[in-house]
């Protein structure tokens, strides 16, 4: 069963692109199970929206790849980020390429 995640994030949008460029590097470019990832600025700081094939997939990859490279990260949100976990209904994904 597919599973989406949303972090409300009370943090610069630089800190964002920080993490984004952080994980890809440690990831190498690739997150087995990951459908859809959206970052975007909010007026409190940005969101993370993440589609996933399955709940274990996000959670191998949050703790082998997301969580060690966030935790390296010279700046930290000074808050814990709101988190909204969720079974998505109707995704469509026509195609697939890499968006910066």
């Amino acid at each position: 069963m597919t599973f989406g995640i949303v972090f409300d994030v009370n943090a610069p949008i630089e800190l964002y692109d920080a993490g984004h460029a952080a994980i890809g590097r440690r990831a190498g470019g690739q997150a087995a199970g990951m459908l859809v990832h959206v970052g975007r600025a909010t007026e409190r700081g940005f969101q993370v929206l993440e589609i996933w094939e399955s709940k274990e997939q996000y959670d191998r990859f949050n703790a082998e790849v997301i969580a060690p490279a966030l935790a390296e990260l010279p700046d930290q949100p000074a808050e814990p980020p709101e988190v909204t976990e969720f079974e998505p209904r109707g995704l469509i994904i026509p195609a697939a390429q890499l968006v910066s």
